[in-house]
């Protein structure tokens, strides 16, 4: 039995729309993951963008379990010694409220330039409004 891999010109892309309206950050995360990686299709292939379009409304109405308002620490690091440099999650939803939920995502994705080139086919928007109505997005279901 041979494997057979798609062509790029034989994949087919959708666009997805989901609320993020009261939804578990880390559970949404990896759904939309999954999506943008394309596991929800029976072509899947692990070394291709297979993946869907996702737009993500209401990312600023995400919440988080357990205490992690206070606890969830966010680090980066300027390259300099003694230059590293924390933000709660608190502070980080007030400042830029799709921050979390698109380094979430990003956490989950490869590591790669696949990753890197997977994680532009996701918009985040914190409101309702959303420029992608042409695309006619359908909506996504999700556990």
């Amino acid at each position: 039995m041979n494997t057979s891999v798609c062509k790029t010109s034989q994949i087919d892309k959708k666009w997805y729309l989901v609320d993020a309206r009261d939804k578990v950050l880390g559970r949404l995360a990896s759904c939309v993951a999954a999506v943008l990686r394309g596991k929800n299709k029976p072509s899947y292939t692990p070394f291709m963008d297979m993946g869907d379009n996702v737009v993500i409304i209401n990312a600023g109405k995400i919440k988080v379990t357990g205490g992690k308002q206070m606890k969830k620490i966010y680090y980066r690091h300027s390259g300099y010694p003694g230059g590293i440099k924390e933000t709660r999650f608190v502070d980080a939803i007030k400042k830029d409220p799709t921050f979390p939920l698109r380094q979430a995502i990003r956490g989950m994705l490869p590591h790669n330039r696949l990753g890197r080139k997977q994680i532009l086919h996701v918009k985040i928007y914190a409101g309702d409004n959303h420029p992608h109505e042409a695309q006619k997005p359908e909506p996504l279901d999700l556990p």
